[in-house]
């Protein structure tokens, strides 16, 4: 039976009331929630986890003889990851020792032959008091005729002769003395420069063994046994995890209560929205993602076209979270910022360099050990007496 207009009417009017109720809850439900909850968050899934890839570089020369790690392996600090060849090093090595040690004997020879030539003017200036002496009593004759003129005139000849040859013979000294004067053969300028030789050729020969300078997990694996490397060239990166954070890349009309030391929410499409990562604002990016890329624009040339840019924020992400729910860097994810927290400036930065990955000490005993080894070889080297420093008191 058909239904009349009447009929037709009343049921279009309540499916309109039902219609018009829906969307005023709809709305009085978004309003709700954007002033209880939304108006104070920020929120954005233009965002990644990041975190330090460090690049693993050789620092010798040689051929790769042994790779001893492999792609998602973890490696500890200071651990071998690979090994050159170092023959040649050990080659270089062998001659930065014995030019080490010839330069010691050689500024030893200096101190004695320095020694030498005081004995020498010692010897002199004797021989040379001992003409005074005879040349005074000569004198002494030659007024009561005792004594020829002749006699008195080879005498003050000889005498004129020897103090030529005292005078040359500290000459002699003073040149010996400008080598060695100052110092001893422990810090020799000679002995020094040797030993600047010889700490270049351990660090060489000891970097043939190319360590870790931090503890993470091996990606990117470039090297292969045969390849020739020298300094400079990529080995592989290590990827420490304990450390992440996530960079939100924020519309810069969003940016006005955004500050550093304000709690985050994160949600990563890896673990899907059930799982939570709790964050805090570490800082803010002094700059617009432009600005930073390799072909930053250039407003003023005419064809400027205005567009909406991203500013970086960095959240850092709680450590015993990541122990739970292991992160890798480049994994996508959704930051939502509270902004009703602290409105302090969003130039103050809390980001710290605490980590093991901001520092290294494992390239610091190579100095360390070359200098033990050299001061060993200088030692074995020194011979005689020391007298370095003890001039010569027969100098006038």
């Amino acid at each position: 039976m058909p239904l009349s207009r009447k009929t037709i009417r009343i049921r279009r009017e309540f499916l309109l009331k039902i219609v018009i109720a829906a969307v005023v809850a709809g709305a009085a439900i978004a309003l709700l929630r954007w002033f209880f909850y939304e108006r104070d968050w920020v929120t954005t899934d233009n965002a990644y986890v990041a975190g330090n890839i460090i690049p693993v570089q050789a620092d010798a020369t040689g051929v790769v003889a042994a790779v001893l790690v492999e792609e998602t392996q973890f490696v500890k600090k200071d651990e071998v990851l690979v090994r050159l060849d170092g023959q040649r090093a050990r080659a270089t090595l062998a001659q930065a020792e014995a030019d080490l040690g010839r330069a010691v004997r050689a500024v030893g020879a200096l101190y004695a032959l320095r020694r030498q030539v005081c004995q020498k003017i010692i010897a002199r200036a004797a021989i040379r008091d001992k003409t005074r002496h005879d040349l005074a009593r000569y004198r002494q004759a030659a007024a009561s005729g005792a004594s020829s003129r002749q006699v008195l005139q080879n005498t003050e000849d000889q005498l004129a002769a020897l103090e030529a040859d005292l005078r040359e013979a500290q000459a002699e000294y003073q040149a010996v003395e400008a080598r060695v004067g100052g110092v001893t053969r422990m810090n020799h300028p000679d002995v020094e420069a040797a030993k600047a030789k010889y700490y270049d050729a351990y660090i060489e020969f000891a970097r043939q063994n190319i360590r870790a300078p931090a503890s993470g997990y091996v990606a990117k694996r470039r090297v292969q046994v045969g390849d020739r490397m020298r300094p400079g060239d990529p080995i592989l990166n290590i990827v420490p995890l304990d450390h992440l954070w996530v960079e939100a890349n924020l519309w810069e009309n969003r940016m006005a209560r955004v500050r550093p030391g304000q709690p985050a929410i994160i949600t990563v499409d890896l673990y899907g929205s059930k799982q939570i990562y709790h964050g805090e604002v570490a800082g803010l990016v002094p700059g617009s993602g432009a600005v930073f890329a390799t072909l930053a624009p250039d407003n003023a040339v005419g064809n400027f076209i205005r567009i909406v840019q991203r500013i970086p924020v960095r959240i850092a992400l709680q450590p015993d979270e990541l122990e739970k729910q292991p992160l890798r860097p480049g994994l996508s994810a959704t930051a939502s910022i509270d902004v009703s927290g602290p409105r302090q400036s969003p130039n103050k930065s809390i980001v710290k360099t605490t980590a093991n990955e901001y520092l290294t000490n494992v390239y610091d005993k190579d100095l360390a050990d070359a200098k033990a080894h050299a001061e060993k070889i200088v030692k074995d080297n020194v011979a005689g007496a020391s007298d370095d420093g003890v001039a010569c008191a027969a100098v006038e």
